[in-house]
């Protein structure tokens, strides 16, 4: 009897050091964020909190999205292609929880969701957040939930960007009364339109921006280059065409560009300090040597410049609704080409920073230049977690993973080779495979990039390499298919007449005053 009792003994204890050594897992999404909008990668807002994580951890110089919110979301919590898995459905697929929760994990999320149904339809034990795709910062929309019940947004002393942190820091203190890791994933709506920052952290910025985006953009790509942020100098992107300098603006467009501006870099600044206070929490717990932390976003910077409401306002007074502004997410964009929804590297590259000191193997502000996707996060938090994808899953149809672990990376080692990196989203595509990118603006002509010699994609030698185009671009139609099922309509061929601008960005023309809308507002 001793001997069976001792032997239990042992297998608790096993037990029990097989789930302390497991990590816990904060995964933090925002949205809309621009490139360089983070002071670790170039940028000039004040992020100390992300800039910190970074200089002790890793950051990514070459991690992709989708170029959009929703599928970028999918990929994220599925491992999948957003096509692939069933798009908002997931019918194809399962989620990060729905494999954590039966490992052992109190699986929670704090924020914006913009899938169908809830959260807590897939695996998330605990929830709070708006189902919405962008949301009003100060009065939210009918769509928040609590635990999947609907929850009423106060009147007064509401802000989104803190309201999810709050609950985020209220569901950590839940499950921390036992003994199972956690995951948790924090979804900011922020710096997503509508513009509407604190008043105190709109004051900080406001005169910044007076410069206007050919300095910002020039001082951002000097910062970056001085930082080494790419393991070398690079050439970066000049002002498009459909960008006009700064210096020729009128002064009302100059002075509600530099408010518009102003408004964006204070929701990415809140970020940042909400952010300060999570960290303070894992520290005062005792849990950030062992959480595994990754920040991520789902898209470049936004042009999408749609009808502004209150210009006259301040950003954050009532009735005061701002749009993006093509000019600046350019400038967010440094120093790459294009923006959100694109799948030029402006679209679909982002800030990716890792912090987790008894993970890490590599030295302390280490940059990895190897490429990553949004599809690699569940087969790394598989990993770590010591768990496995399920064989089948009820009423799911489950796809083979489409990305790979990172955790070779993470341990210092040089990852595998990588299959292709599949790109879509309506006319838009792209195929990232090794050193070569095959590209098409809005189903405009292919277009080819040596990304290793050219990562900013300023010189298209598609005309130099037919056969890499024509390889390569079977390799996409090929993936969007079988591997995708696209609708057939987004795998139609590319047109021979080239597309350089969308309908949806800025018009600086000056015909409206300030107003520099690319919509024109009906009576």
């Amino acid at each position: 009897m001793n001997r069976l009792f001792q032997t239990l003994c042992v297998l608790c204890l096993a037990v029990a050091g097989l789930q302390a050594e497991r990590p816990n897992i904060l995964l933090v999404m925002t949205d809309d964020m621009g490139f360089s909008d983070l002071g670790c990668y170039g940028g000039e807002i004040e992020t100390p909190t992300l800039d910190q994580l970074a200089a002790d951890g890793l950051r990514f110089s070459q991690f992709y999205n989708t170029a959009k919110c929703h599928s970028s979301r999918v990929s994220l919590l599925t491992g999948l292609w957003c096509r692939q898995a069933g798009d908002e459905k997931l019918q194809r697929a399962v989620t990060i929880p729905e494999v954590l929760q039966p490992a052992g994990y109190t699986t929670l999320m704090s924020g914006k969701w913009h899938l169908t149904k809830e959260p807590t339809d897939f695996g998330f034990e605990r929830y709070f957040g708006h189902l919405s795709g962008a949301t009003n910062y100060f009065r939210g929309d009918n769509t928040f939930r609590l635990d999947g019940k609907h929850w009423e947004v106060p009147e007064e002393g509401f802000y989104t960007t803190t309201a999810k942190v709050d609950h985020a820091l209220n569901f950590l203190d839940d499950a921390r009364e036992n003994d199972k890791p956690w995951f948790l994933y924090l979804a900011f709506n922020a710096p997503h339109a509508p513009l509407q920052p604190l008043k105190e952290d709109y004051e900080r910025y406001l005169k910044r921006y007076q410069v206007g985006w050919d300095v910002v953009h020039t001082e951002r790509s000097e910062k970056m280059n001085r930082g080494k942020l790419f393991g070398k100098e690079i050439k970066v992107s000049p002002r498009p065409g459909h960008v006009p300098a700064w210096d020729s603006l009128t002064p009302e467009i100059q002075d509600w560009e530099s408010r518009r501006m102003a408004a964006l870099a204070a929701l990415v600044h809140r970020i940042d300090r909400e952010m300060a206070r999570l960290v303070a929490s894992l520290k005062e717990n005792g849990e950030l040597e062992n959480t595994l932390i990754l920040f991520v976003n789902d898209n470049g910077a936004c042009p999408y410049d749609r009808i502004s409401v209150g210009m006259d306002k301040q950003p954050y007074e009532k009735g005061s609704n701002w749009s993006d502004s093509t000019g600046w997410a350019w400038a967010r964009n440094t120093p790459f080409r294009y923006y959100k929804q694109n799948q030029f590297e402006g679209g679909i590259a982002s800030p990716a920073i890792v912090h987790w000191p008894a993970g890490l193997k590599t030295d302390a502000g280490s940059v990895s230049h190897s490429p990553a996707h949004l599809v690699d996060v569940m087969p790394t938090f598989l990993e770590v977690a010591k768990t496995e994808m399920p064989d089948e899953f009820p009423d799911r149809d489950l796809q083979p993973l489409a990305g790979q672990s990172l955790t070779p990376i993470f341990a210092g080692e040089s990852p595998a080779s990588r299959p292709p990196i599949h790109f879509l989203f309506s006319k838009d595509r792209a195929l990232r495979d090794g050193d070569w990118k095959l590209v098409s603006f809005r189903q405009g002509p292919w277009q080819l990039y040596n990304i290793k010699e050219d990562r900013t994609e300023l010189f298209n030698v598609a005309d130099q390499h037919a056969g890499i185009v024509e390889r390569l671009s079977k390799k996409w139609h090929e993936m969007a298919e079988d591997v995708l099922r696209a609708p057939k309509k987004e795998r139609a061929p590319v047109l021979t007449e080239k597309q350089t601008v969308h309908p949806e960005w800025s018009n600086y023309s000056g015909k409206n005053g300030a107003q520099t809308s690319s919509r024109t507002r009906k009576k």
